[in-house]
């Protein structure tokens, strides 16, 4: 990062006035948002839920903002993706300075010229950010640091709704970290940079100077999206942060680029803008495919990634760059979008515009919805891909449009899923099946609370195939209420995750200055019902403790599963034992990150942190690092520089 002699782009005058068109716009907005009253509005908000967004819009429960649609350099080189005029926030009642909301609070702090800047002000009788100047807060003062606070909230705020919303997880997620609130940073301070963070329970925006440009990462929604991508699923996986494996960052940073791909896609003028730009054809590089172009463009790029590539997962699984890797799944990903649409072109005759539009409902429930079925540790591109499989056929169970082909085809295409696997993909039917447990427990109750899931895990040990002594913690229990495409309500999901810890010595020089310690491999599963007890899924990570044999009813068929289970788990620990000598011979593990004063990560840190908990020695992942440039990681080998926060 440069010193600290570079200081923010200059902002707009104090006392610039708005040119007359532009605020007769903002009063008429103001105007409009006046004719509901505040009881009103209220009562709105709490039936939000039932109403669609064209109603919602008409009756001023969402809130017009002037956001870019992919960052100022993709305005600047094609005038069609200038402002979101249609980009609206849901209003809440706690809105205030920052901007401030239930989910979010904006703290403008620069770390470079060690500035706070003044907040964006809530005007709650009109229902708009002003300035210092007491102006509206849109396109016409740009460069103001408070409509960078806007236009970073905003598009946090319809990120949150995209996930929230019944065609995503259909319930309210947590955060990976103790408290309600994720702060935003804008202006962080001078670099390359923007990351999530769980420990400062924070997103960081950093700016940058390029050809005479001030490039702010803060403006770009690819980059605001990916990020935030990173913290939702630090939020519904939070123990994927104590993986070793490569795949699991990898599949963290996948996680980011879908995020900022399938969001831009439900934008309705973007749709139509990318339709006429192709002709139709998503197989041609558009601002779909094509992630943080500005940001792209330092290393004369026209973009960051795309997801119109061919790598293939035997190139890649045995790379050390996760941003690299995370490419197979995006692509395969990207594969399934083009796919769904020609569908949609071809076989049903639909219009580019009415297809595009259909692709987009449909990826949003697939892609978001598949994560409340993974495991809840160590997750690989193969769990995620028969998630997305499981996700489609609970959805869409008779399947008459062969949807489960195509997708099976794109992940064996890219080696995400083996020739066996597929086969036996292939031949499963049933999507509903009821629970064998010893101990039956009414599905209500398990979702009652904690302990009542608790109680049924423990009276049902044999048949979940969970050791008995193992200490076994519910580490999520949650309901969730979901729509299919056609937004018709799915039946209530009950989602359990439990884990436990087994004991791993490390032996041997290749475990460096861990030799002679112990570490602990997580252990556990997600086990999802619907209301009435059928099972939807139950993806497990099983490990190396006894397991009960013979259950009750199920004979040599239950020996035969248990013995499975146990081998399964020896190479899960194998595997885990090699990634850590791996990483550790790399160079690349190092101590608990330091913070600054103001809660700020250190300019350099290792992509593998160790701490010790109760005498164990504990790996986790750093907030999402790495190298970008998959040549720079080749070249270095993983330990020949310092590690840079990822972007």
């Amino acid at each position: 990062m440069p010193p600290r002699a570079k200081a923010p782009a200059k902002m707009a005058a104090p006392g610039a006035k708005q040119s007359t068109p532009a605020r007769k716009a903002a009063v008429a907005k103001a105007e409009k948002l006046k004719r509901v009253t505040a009881a009103a509005r209220v009562d709105l908000y709490s039936a939000r839920q039932y109403l669609d967004n064209g109603t919602l819009d008409e009756l001023t429960v969402n809130i017009p903002f002037d956001v870019y649609f992919q960052d100022p350099a993709v305005r600047e080189a094609t005038k069609a993706y200038n402002f979101d005029e249609a980009f609206t926030v849901p209003w809440e009642p706690g809105i205030s300075h920052g901007p401030t909301s239930a989910r979010f609070v904006v703290v403008d702090y620069d770390g470079t010229t060690e500035a706070l800047n003044p907040p964006a002000k809530w005007d709650k009788t009109d229902n708009v950010f002003r300035d210092d100047n007491g102006d509206i807060l849109n396109r016409n003062n740009l460069d103001t640091p408070q409509f960078h606070q806007v236009n970073v909230w905003a598009t946090l705020q319809n990120a949150l709704d995209f996930y929230e919303s019944g065609a995503g997880l259909g319930r309210r997620i947590s955060w990976g970290f103790e408290g309600n609130r994720l702060i935003v940073v804008p202006h962080a301070g001078y670099g390359e940079n923007a990351y999530y963070d769980r420990d400062s329970k924070s997103l960081q925006f950093y700016y940058f100077d390029h050809n005479g440009e001030r490039v702010h990462t803060c403006l770009s929604a690819d980059i605001i999206n990916h990020e935030f991508g990173h913290a939702v699923l630090d939020g519904v996986r939070p123990l994927y942060r104590e993986s070793v494996q490569v795949e699991t960052a990898a599949f963290h940073e996948f996680m980011g680029d879908i995020s900022a791909i399938l969001i831009a896609f439900r934008n309705s003028k973007l749709r139509r803008q990318i339709g006429e730009v192709t002709g139709g054809d998503l197989d041609k590089d558009s601002a779909l495919s094509s992630l943080a172009e500005q940001f792209g463009r330092k290393d004369e790029n026209p973009y960051l990634r795309t997801a119109l590539n061919e790598l293939k997962y035997q190139e890649v699984k045995d790379s050390p760059s996760h941003h690299h890797m995370s490419q197979v799944m995006t692509g395969a990903m990207f594969d399934i979008l083009r796919e769904v649409y020609r569908y949609n072109r071809t076989k049903r005759g639909h219009s580019v515009p009415q297809s595009l539009w259909f692709t987009a409902s449909r990826m949003q429930n697939l892609a978001v919805q598949a994560l409340d079925l993974l495991p809840p540790v160590d997750v690989t591109f193969a769990d995620y891909a028969e998630a997305v499989l499981r996700a489609e056929q609970i959805v869409n169970p008779t399947d008459p449009d062969g949807y489960r082909g195509m997708m099976l085809k794109a992940f064996g295409k890219r080696g995400i899923l083996g020739p066996k696997r597929i086969k036996t993909l292939e031949d499963e039917s049933s999507v509903l099946a009821p629970v064998e447990m010893r101990v039956f427990h009414e599905a209500s109750e398990i979702a009652a609370s904690p302990a009542n899931a608790y109680r049924f895990l423990d009276d049902n040990r044999r048949q979940l195939l969970i050791p008995y002594g193992a200490d076994l913690v519910v580490s999520d229990l949650s309901t969730a209420v979901k729509f299919t495409t056609r937004r018709r309500r799915q039946a209530k999901h009950i989602l359990l995750q439990y884990v436990w810890r087994e004991d791993v010595p490390l032996v041997g020089k290749q475990f460096g200055q861990f030799d002679g310690q112990t570490t602990d491999l997580l252990c556990g599963a997600t086990l999802a019902l619907d209301i009435d007890g059928n099972l939807l899924t139950w993806a497990r990570k099983p490990g190396t403790l006894p397991l009960m044999r013979s259950p009750t009813g199920r004979g040599k068929k239950g020996d035969a599963e248990v013995d499975a289970e146990a081998k399964a788990g020896v190479r899960r620990r194998e595997a885990f034992l090699a990634a850590l000598a791996a990483r550790i011979q790399a160079g690349s593990v190092g101590g608990v990150p330091a913070s600054g004063a103001v809660g700020l990560l250190q300019k350099s840190i290792a992509p593998l942190n160790s701490y010790v908990v109760d005498g164990t020695v504990r790996f986790g992942l750093a907030p999402h690092v790495g190298i970008r440039n998959q040549a720079e990681d080749e070249d270095n080998e993983m330990g020949d520089r310092s590690w840079s926060i990822s972007s």
